[in-house]
């Protein structure tokens, strides 16, 4: 590709192949808990990430914002899980990757489907329902969406119920009835504990309740710390501190046959606060023009155009952006496979016309449409090792 000089008032835009792409099928969120349940016997699953052993009793602990590259760089905030890094992904020392976009309901419906983007239909923070032509924000589920309609597929905890394994979620109470949770993660048992403590406890609990058993647990204060200080902040060291010392707490009470996963649903980049690295849509004439709705978020965008505009916005957004972001049409973003290597058909006119992923540390933001998501210091949604990566932890008894 052709470097740009500082002549040239028209350097060539990201490639939409140079996208760090997602393992998908061998080394993603979405292949985790497969993997996991095929161990166990349960029919309709396969076990793609090889490296992992089988084991009788599974829980997996994801902690929301945990990427691989904020952890390593705090090892003296979080030395439990530090030495536990050689651990990852089977004891290869290697991350697993979240899944474009590198957000949470994205990565959720991930984990508990076991399908990518493109299959379960959540593919972004905020996306177009085709049946109303308004934004989904597919995290708060509003406006209120058919759940079962908009993601059909049984989850894996499902999955391993029904073939008699115990399956458990163990969550904030909070979490309990929400649609996000029915599409991503129900089946087994739903138990509420509001502390971390009492998570790990009950998780344990749980865990040894029967021979073969399949538990999920959550934090996500880690990642608010994020959005509202940064990766570097001292708010977010000291959650940081705190989740280490719980899934040491979880790990010291194992039953036998045991295996503790440790992942993440995305990292995440601090973006500073200047015009540079934070682009305004609502203030930018170009980047508006032709666009009927803005979805996503600022460093993972759905651009959908008005009709007939498409082509003339894909062409505008690349000349602006295609410096800082890989700028595709859908079409062009789906063979690519950012979204894996199938699209349902209910789920192709929820991407937009237009996708944009950032490669810089910078964000679209829009000031006026979504202040409180333009106002965080950490971001988080692209293809970057930053946001991408993800522990895979493993402690066995």
């Amino acid at each position: 590709m052709a470097q740009p000089t500082a002549w040239d008032p028209h350097p060539e835009p990201l490639a939409v192949d140079s996208a760090p792409l997602p393992q998908y099928g061998s080394g993603s969120l979405a292949d985790l808990l497969p993997t996991l349940a095929a161990g166990m016997g349960v029919p309709g699953t396969t076990a793609t990430i090889t490296e992992l052993a089988p084991a009788d009793r599974n829980c997996v602990f994801l902690i929301d914002g945990l990427g691989w590259e904020q952890l390593r760089a705090h090892p003296e905030d979080a030395p439990f899980m530090a030495a536990l890094l050689d651990s990852s992904r089977g004891g290869t020392g290697r991350p697993l990757t979240a899944g474009y976009p590198a957000t949470t309901a994205t990565s959720l419906a991930s984990v508990g489907t076991g399908l990518p983007p493109g299959a379960h239909g959540l593919p972004g923070y905020t996306v177009r329902n085709p049946d109303t032509g308004e934004l989904m924000n597919q995290l708060r589920w509003q406006p209120w969406t058919q759940p079962r309609a908009w993601q059909p597929y049984p989850t894996i905890f499902q999955l391993a119920h029904d073939a008699g394994v115990h399956a458990a979620q163990v969550s904030s109470p909070t979490f309990e009835n929400t649609p996000l949770t029915k599409v991503a993660l129900s089946g087994g048992k739903f138990l509420g504990r509001l502390s971390g403590e009492d998570r790990m406890d009950l998780a344990a609990e749980q865990l040894a309740a029967a021979d073969r058993a399949l538990v999920y647990t959550y934090y996500a204060e880690l990642d608010g710390a994020g959005h509202r200080f940064g990766v570097d902040s001292d708010t977010w060291r000291g959650q940081l501190m705190h989740v280490d010392r719980l899934v040491q707490r979880l790990a010291e009470q194992l039953p036998p046959n045991s295996a503790l996963y440790v992942t993440a649903d995305h990292g995440m980049v601090d973006i500073p606060f200047d015009e540079q690295h934070r682009i305004d849509f609502d203030e930018d004439w170009e980047l508006r023009a032709g666009v009927a709705l803005l979805g996503g978020e600022g460093r993972a965008r759905h651009v959908y155009a008005v009709p007939g505009a498409a082509n003339d916005v894909l062409t505008c957004w690349r000349e602006v952006l295609g410096e800082q972001f890989w700028v595709a049409s859908r079409d062009e973003a789906i063979a690519a496979g950012w979204f894996g290597p199938h699209i349902d058909d209910r789920v192709y006119a929820r991407l937009g016309d237009v996708v944009a992923a950032a490669r810089d540390d910078v964000l679209i933001i829009a000031s006026e449409r979504e202040p409180k998501e333009s106002a965080m210091v950490g971001n988080h949604g692209s293809m970057t090792p930053a946001e991408q990566l993800v522990p895979l932890l493993e402690v066995r008894s």
